[in-house]
């Protein structure tokens, strides 16, 4: 097949000691990245090709090398060429969760895996030796993505104003949500940790697109698995993997929530921010990017939002501003 850009060969041909090969387009992401299946007589590989003008690879480089040494089960870089954008990856096939659901593997299976991992993950030190240790997850942070949502979402792709008025009332819904989810311990957070980015590989679970990690609010990662934008559980099964999730987090983390209240509590309030935050960017990927298809996942998306702040009489002035504007 064609290559993407011309300078690949010549990548390829050095990482490979000049072995004969293939290379195959595999699916991409929200990204301007791409992915490639490079196969040689007796391997695979994954050619991740991130124009440098585009993309910046250098902290997928530098988190993966911190991650791997403490057992998170990340791909290993086999070659680099950051000035040119390449990445030569071990490959973890194409079974992402969302397809392994599809086939059949027992959801349960699936999801302790994805708690473990997620527990191995938050359990890494903070100590200052990986490019996300010196992001972290503030109001300011924060408050960007729950702009996301008014600006893209009911802005854009609702097309529909909204006045100063009701802008001061988001801002001070938005204020007392982020207060409390900012009290939260903080951990090293994936951002997207879902079952599209977590592959299913050879029984055990492969963790991809982590370059944008932060250290943030400890239930956010979780929010992101059990309330994910493209596959939709119970509530009998959210409360299951959160407990299994809780109870590796007392002892793993030394977690220690005022009760099971306050952990509900902290992580449904975090899960309506991320939601929000994954609404407006749907609604970016679309109007900016011409990527319709995740429009899509704004009625499961958004169906979480009503679901948690009805159960929440102080956040009521959000819910009805999202019936005003996002009816």
């Amino acid at each position: 097949m064609t290559l993407a850009r011309e300078s690949m060969p010549s990548f390829l041909t050095t990482a490979l000691a000049g072995s004969p090969y293939s290379v195959n387009k595999v699916a991409g992401d929200a990204s301007f990245r791409s992915y490639y299946r490079v196969t040689t007589t007796d391997a695979r590989y994954i050619l991740m090709d991130a124009p440098p003008d585009k993309e910046d690879s250098a902290p997928f480089l530098d988190i993966a090398r911190f991650l791997h040494p403490h057992g998170v089960p990340v791909p290993r870089i086999l070659q680099a060429d950051l000035q040119q954008g390449y990445l030569l990856l071990e490959d973890f096939g194409d079974t992402t969760f969302l397809l392994a659901l599809e086939q059949g593997v027992p959801a349960r299976q699936l999801y302790q895996a994805a708690v473990e991992t997620l527990l191995t993950l938050q359990a890494t030190p903070l100590d200052g030796s990986c490019i996300a240790h010196g992001r972290p997850f503030d109001y300011a942070m924060l408050r960007r993505e729950l702009a996301l949502f008014t600006d893209w979402y009911i802005e854009q792709i609702r097309a529909t104003p909204i006045s100063d008025q009701d802008r001061q009332r988001f801002d001070a819904v938005f204020d007392r949500l982020l207060g409390e989810i900012l009290q939260q311990p903080t951990v090293l957070v994936h951002r997207d940790y879902h079952s599209r980015n977590l592959m299913w590989h050879e029984d055990t679970v492969g963790l991809l697109d982590f370059q944008d990690a932060v250290v943030g609010p400890i239930t956010y990662d979780l929010a992101s698995l059990l309330r994910d934008c493209y596959v939709a559980w119970d509530a009998p099964f959210r409360a299951e993997i959160s407990a299994l999730w809780l109870q590796g987090a007392r002892q793993r983390l030394n977690y220690a929530p005022d009760g099971a209240a306050r952990f509900q509590r902290d992580f449904d309030w975090m899960a309506i921010q991320r939601n929000l935050k994954a609404i407006g960017i749907f609604g970016r990927l679309s109007r900016r990017d011409g990527k319709h298809g995740y429009l899509n996942d704004i009625p499961r998306t958004m169906g979480y939002v009503r679901e948690t702040l009805a159960r929440y009489p102080e956040l009521y002035p959000l819910a009805t501003l999202i019936d005003q504007y996002a009816p």
